[in-house]
C-alpha cells in the first residue's frame, strides 16, 4: 500500500508519545504534502538536536551545553533545588514561572517492577551536590503515584541527617477545578492538606 519509506517514516512517527498507527499516517502525509514549510525544517532540527543536545553534567537537564542555562544562570537561588523524576517534569516547573532554584533530575523513580533501583537513579549526584553545602531546602516534586511517593521517601531518607530542609510539593483541588470531576485520591489529599481561611 505504500513504499518502504512511507511505511518507515509511519512506524517512527506512531511510536511518539500520544501518536498509534493511525496519528502516525496522518502526521507521514501532512508532512510529506508539505515538504518545504515543515518536512525539511523538522528533518534539519531533528539531525541538530541529535548531534548537539547533550545532558547537563550538574542537574540532568537537556542543553547545548554540557552544563545548561539554568545551571549557568547566576539568578537562580542556590539555596533550593527541586528534584524532579524527569526532564519533562523539570520544563513543567519551568513552565509554571514560579520557581527560581535549581534542579536535580533523578532520571526516573524507583520501581521493583520496572527493575528500577536506587542504582538506576541519578541519587549519588544528588548526595554530592548536597555536600557541598549550598542547599538549604530540597522540594520534592515528584508524582504521587506509588513509586513517585516511594522514591521521595528514600531521598528524603538519605539526607535527613543534613541541615536540610525537606517540603514537598502541595497536592489537591486545581485551581479551576470542580470537586465532582476530581478523583477520589485529590479529593483526600486536599483534605489532609486544608488550611485555614484567611
Amino acid at each position: 500500500m505504500h513504499s518502504p519509506d512511507i511505511q518507515r517514516l509511519i512506524q517512527l512517527l506512531s511510536k511518539l508519545p500520544g501518536l498509534g498507527p493511525r496519528s502516525g499516517r496522518r502526521a507521514a502525509l501532512y508532512l510529506i504534502k508539505n515538504k518545504q514549510t515543515t518536512l525539511e525544517p523538522l528533518s534539519l532540527s531533528l539531525i541538530r538536536v541529535a548531534e548537539t543536545i547533550k545532558i547537563c553534567t550538574i542537574c540532568g537537564n537537556l542543553d547545548s551545553e554540557t552544563t545548561c542555562a539554568l545551571c549557568r544562570s547566576p539568578e537562580r537561588d542556590e539555596s533550593l533545588l527541586c528534584i524532579v523524576a524527569e526532564v519533562d517534569d523539570l520544563w513543567a516547573m519551568e513552565r509554571s514561572g514560579c520557581y527560581k532554584g535549581h534542579y536535580h533530575v533523578l532520571g526516573g523513580v524507583l520501581s521493583a517492577l520496572d527493575g528500577v533501583g536506587p542504582d538506576k537513579l541519578s541519587i549519588p549526584a544528588l548526595l554530592a551536590r548536597l555536600e557541598k553545602g549550598k542547599v538549604k531546602e530540597v522540594v520534592m516534586a515528584l508524582s504521587t503515584t506509588i513509586e513517585g511517593q516511594t522514591t521521595a521517601y528514600y531521598v528524603a531518607e538519605q539526607i535527613k541527617e543534613r541541615d536540610i530542609s525537606i517540603t514537598k510539593l502541595a497536592h489537591g483541588v486545581p485551581m479551576g477545578g470542580e470537586l465532582d470531576y476530581l478523583d477520589d485520591g485529590t479529593i483526600s489529599a486536599a483534605l489532609k492538606a486544608r488550611r485555614p481561611v484567611n
